[in-house]
């Protein structure tokens, strides 16, 4: 196992700052920042109240032990495969940590989480003009669903949907 390794951790309670502050940071740089409206207290029921449905990797500086990225995912399920898989919300590294291998490591953790679970697949979004999220998920060979769009009811479009 390398430093790397051992730097990825689950996250604790105690990380939830770090962890609202850097999801703060990636929602400005996917220039959205006014859509980041989750507040600490939520990040907190979600990852660690009575029923979590959110769970969260961190990964720390190799020589500082300090928070430099983290990655929220939560369950879903293919009907298909009859599996649970894993969904990345977010996975998220610091500028000044970028190129240290952190994100590869987190996401080799899901993808180890994944089999050791008897999960089907890991997956997750990225924006079409994020080129260097894309080529670092292709390099490890990670493939586009081509073919699919995601929708989304959300706002004002959800209450009403919600009303019929």
């Amino acid at each position: 196992m390398s430093t790397l390794d051992n730097m990825i951790r689950t996250a604790a309670i105690t990380d939830v700052p770090v962890i609202h502050a850097m999801i703060r940071e990636l929602a400005d740089y996917e220039k959205a920042l006014h859509e980041a409206q989750a507040t600490e207290e939520q990040l907190r029921e979600a990852l660690f109240g009575a029923n979590p449905a959110l769970f969260g990797l961190i990964a720390e500086d190799d020589s500082t032990g300090e928070p430099v990225g983290f990655a929220l995912w939560f369950l879903n399920f293919s009907t298909w495969r009859g599996t649970h898989g894993i969904y990345l919300e977010d996975l998220y590294v610091s500028p000044a940590s970028r190129g240290g291998g952190h994100g590869k490591a987190l996401l080799l953790e899901l993808a180890r989480i994944a089999v050791e679970r008897g999960y089907s697949r890991v997956e997750w979004s990225v924006l079409d003009w994020n080129e260097p999220s894309i080529n670092f998920y292709k390099s490890l060979g990670a493939v586009p669903m081509d073919g699919w769009t995601v929708y989304r009811l959300t706002d004002e479009a959800l209450a009403e949907a919600g009303r019929r």
